[in-house]
């Protein structure tokens, strides 16, 4: 039996048996920003109290699924640093008591209200606690999109205690064009991983044609540019693994929602993940979403995109945001898959420069069913995108 362990970061990345456990508490409704593309509409001044926070990370630990292998707590908001007191004491708290399971902390954050008090603190704790930075690139996009505050970020912190970590940015309808730059402006800054480029959820029509034109020139320049940079990730839009197209499709959803990310809101009750929740869908709304088996992946497929197709596995659909569109969990919003061919093209292209560059990325198995996955796409989706090309 374990007592308390904490587990550093670096280790929860190579671990690879069972599942990582991503429990999310929101310790306020509250938001400093009003960023352009937010989902979030509902934002109030409601904020957790430490009881109801106790009382939820003894639910959360009493209720570890059987095949965890690590528990990843994630503060949410609202901007969660605007309770960094509240959260100081849950850690406290969580850390008092003995754990049988190893976990880490790690909230996701605009960086714009971290003061040189709590920069000391997270500095301290940065091994067991991550803070992950949503920064949209240069000073001009980021401060169209999020309200002017990029220079209330201090890039140099986030670099110093967690430059493994992936940063996060959303594309909205203004850096379209401009994502190549902003893109390799992060990298330029120190910024290793930026962990995918989020479409923007809401109104946006990805499958209009001057965005796609737009994005063709924006994904070619990135192609060549991580070509020419092998040891920099642009993860979710581009790192993905063709291979997977090869394989035999599983029949499940593709992420945790009600199973393995369950979110406690500021009263302590519970939602299938970090979307589902009072600041994003209305009372009725939340009432019939929670009728769903949340354990029954069959409820999550969309049988004409399974069978049909072949980029499936590549296709990184949020669970939530396409019940938002569509009422359904198992319709996919197809406004998108457009834009997804698009990016499997760009993906088999950056993959086939780099394998001519180094045929030894992959092993022999996985080099096959990569050329294979390259060749299909190009054969399936080219004709579509000539136009543009």
């Amino acid at each position: 039996m374990l007592n308390k362990v904490i587990l550093n970061y670096n280790d929860m990345e190579t671990n690879v048996k069972g599942i990582r456990f991503t429990p999310t508490i929101c310790v306020t409704h509250n938001c400093n920003l009003n960023c352009v593309y937010c989902y979030q509409k509902q934002h109030d001044t409601a904020k957790l109290t430490i009881d109801t926070a106790k009382d939820i990370i003894d639910r959360i630990f009493d209720n570890i699924p059987d095949n965890t292998s690590d528990v990843e707590i994630i503060f949410f908001g609202g901007e969660p640093l605007l309770e960094f007191d509240l959260i100081k004491e849950i850690v406290a708290y969580t850390n008092s008591k003995k754990r049988e399971c190893k976990y880490i902390f790690l909230a996701p954050t605009n960086g714009t209200v971290l003061s040189e008090e709590t920069k000391e603190w997270f500095t301290a704790n940065k091994d067991n606690f991550i803070l992950v930075l949503s920064i949209d690139g240069t000073k001009e996009t980021h401060n169209y999109n999020r309200c002017n505050s990029f220079d209330k970020i201090d890039i140099d912190f986030f670099l110093k205690n967690w430059s493994y970590q992936d940063i996060k940015m959303t594309l909205s309808e203004y850096s379209l064009p401009r994502l190549a730059e902003n893109i390799k402006f992060l990298h330029s800054k120190g910024f290793k991983r930026i962990g995918g480029v989020n479409l923007a959820e809401g109104t946006f029509d990805w499958s209009n044609d001057d965005y796609i034109k737009i994005l063709v020139q924006q994904l070619k320049e990135l192609v060549d540019f991580y070509v020419d940079n092998d040891v920099l990730v642009l993860d979710k839009m581009l790192n993905k693994q063709l291979c997977l197209c090869e394989s035999k499709k599983e029949r499940r959803k593709l992420c945790g929602i009600g199973t393995e990310c369950p979110f406690f809101d500021v009263d302590g009750k519970m939602y299938p993940c970090s979307f589902i929740t009072p600041m994003t869908f209305s009372e009725n709304e939340l009432s019939e979403i929670l009728k769903t088996n949340f354990s029954d992946d069959e409820n999550f497929i969309d049988e004409n995109c399974f069978e049909n197709c072949y980029i499936y596995p590549l296709c990184s659909t949020c669970a939530g945001a396409n019940y938002q569109n569509t009422k359904s969990f198992n319709t996919r919003d197809k406004s998108r898959c457009k834009i997804q061919k698009l990016i499997s093209l760009f993906v088999a292209d950056l993959q086939a420069k780099r394998i001519m560059k180094n045929p030894k990325i992959y092993n022999d198995e996985e080099l096959y069913h990569t050329i294979e996955a390259i060749k299909k796409i190009r054969s399936l989706y080219l004709p579509e995108f000539e136009k543009y090309l």
